[in-house]
């Protein structure tokens, strides 16, 4: 988990039953058949948000797909898909699907952000497929209507005394919201209906197989595929994990130990600069500093002179989470922390003052898609893909027990979400399992403070054999393309040969931060 228009619905794709697809409890299994689906029909690409640029290789297109697939010939859906074509050559393997992870992070871009890391060979030997994900962006997009639009106003950290009273008055008044303005469809709208879009994708493809790389939630979308289809994936790769035992009321459990890890990487680069930030000369003054300072926050938010906006803890924490997930931001995150400290004090210099205004700054919006559509979507996986707990009182110990663990995370983690008021998912969580072809690479950082080291393990335990793991000796959220040679040999190796390791690899071949 971290921390991003109706389109026209018509005929359902056609389909035959086949004994390894996954179809929803109480619906004949079904899947795809690329022979008789249709094809998808590609062209120009929905408009971008301002000022945005765009790969004109890419060209885009949309699969018809139902909204229930237990009533797979009811109502439809549109699914957005977008291809960035191989590289001529006689070297073509098939198609690559793309998932940037979130939850609900639109998709459609991902291969123009891929493509320039990849080497010719990955190039030539695969269209790179990018889709927006059921009710994500331009594919069919949900909306609840809600007041912060925000993925970061979910993030229920406590009162400055530790007190969870507003996050339940918060957390029920967003279900009840997503109940009124989104209704019972919203429900449809899950991982496991998400990896049946998949299987319709590849059919409209006209491919027999994919091969599909997963990166954070992405990892467990790819997981629930391989899965319902274990005969329809081809080489799959899995970055930054999701453990599918823990999904998702349990995903949160080893959140702040994991900061606890990660933040160390950005406190020590804040502390070789203390003559020039002033946080403390030792990651110890750092961490210290910061704890204080959200403390400080949380009882007196600061406001941000030319906005509307104050600066409180909870929005010094959720910007300290969302930089720490690369190693490309840790220098914005310490001058972040320096224009934090001197707004609250009151002696905020022009240049702290345009960090402020760089990290608050609001992307623009995307034509066509409401702005609260990630935070819908957000809440929609994950509350709608399992089942959740509705006793506050255990949320508020469970919470008071994690922010004594865990300062960093405050008890976020443990809290009360918006899923304790949530209606009962449709279906049981996808059991994910080793059975299938050995046709999993998983990369994984020890460091990372969105999807923890213990969660890739865990992921790998529950593949088995199905899978190779390769960790890093690195921190942050993002894996290849990060410095390591190592992982980037092994998983360009896997994607143009099939080989993986035969045991467990670690990296250590990672400059130091």
């Amino acid at each position: 988990m971290v921390i991003a228009a109706a389109l026209t619905v018509a005929t359902v794709a056609a389909c035959a039953a086949t004994p390894d697809a996954g179809a929803a409890d109480g619906a004949a299994p079904l899947v795809a058949d690329a022979a008789t689906t249709p094809r998808i029909t590609w062209g120009p690409c929905p408009a971008l948000p301002e000022d945005a640029g765009r790969d004109p290789r890419l060209t885009c297109g949309t699969v018809e797909v139902p909204l229930d697939y237990r009533n797979p010939a009811g109502e439809q859906i549109e699914v957005a898909v977008s291809k960035l074509p191989a590289a001529k050559s006689r070297d073509r393997r098939g198609v690559l699907l793309l998932n940037p992870g979130g939850p609900a992070l639109p998709g459609l871009d991902t291969p123009r952000v891929v493509a320039p890391t990849l080497p010719p060979s990955v190039l030539a030997a695969y269209d790179l497929i990018g889709f927006d994900p059921r009710g994500v962006g331009h594919s069919t997009p949900q909306s609840c209507g809600l007041d912060d639009p925000s993925l970061a106003g979910l993030f229920p950290y406590p009162a400055a005394d530790g007190s969870i009273t507003a996050n339940v008055d918060h957390a029920r008044t967003d279900a009840e919201r997503c109940a009124t303005n989104a209704g019972k469809k919203l429900r449809y709208f899950t991982t496991a209906n998400a990896a049946r879009d998949m299987d319709r994708i590849r059919a409209a493809l006209g491919e027999r197989k994919i091969s599909y790389w997963g990166q954070s939630y992405g990892t467990y979308l790819g997981a629930v595929y391989q899965s319902l289809f274990p005969e329809r994936a081809d080489r799959v790769v899995l970055e930054g994990n999701v453990d599918p035992t823990k999904v998702w009321a349990n995903a949160k459990d080893n959140w702040g130990k994991a900061m606890s890890e990660r933040f160390p990487d950005a406190a020590r680069m804040a502390a070789a600069r203390h003559s020039t930030l002033g946080l403390g000369g030792t990651v110890e003054e750092v961490t210290q500093t910061y704890l204080t300072l959200a403390d400080r926050l949380d009882r007196a938010p600061a406001p941000v002179s030319g906005t509307e906006l104050a600066l409180t803890g909870s929005m010094l924490r959720t910007v300290t989470y969302s930089l720490l997930l690369s190693n490309d931001t840790l220098p914005v995150l310490t001058q972040f922390w320096k224009a934090a400290a001197g707004l609250a004090d009151g002696t905020l210099t022009e240049a702290d003052g345009q960090v402020l205004q760089q990290v608050f700054a609001a992307p623009p919006p995307t034509p066509g898609v409401p702005t609260d559509n990630q935070a819908t979507m957000f809440l929609a996986l994950t509350c709608g893909d399992a089942r959740w707990s509705d006793d506050v009182d255990e949320y508020a110990r469970r919470t008071a027990e994690d922010r004594a663990a865990w300062p960093l995370s405050a008890g976020m983690p443990a809290n009360i979400w918006a899923c304790a008021f949530w209606p009962e998912p449709i279906e049981e969580p996808v059991r994910v399992t080793g059975k299938g072809p050995r046709n999993t690479l998983i990369l994984q950082n020890r460091r990372d403070n969105a999807t923890p080291w213990e969660d890739g393990l865990g992921l790998s335990k529950v593949l088995g054999k199905r899978a190779a793991f390769v960790g890093a000796d690195n921190g942050g959220h993002y894996v290849y393309d990060q410095g390591s040679t190592c992982v980037d040999e092994a998983t360009v190796t896997f994607l143009t040969t099939g080989r993986l390791p035969g045991k467990k690899v670690y990296c250590t071949d990672v400059a130091p931060q």
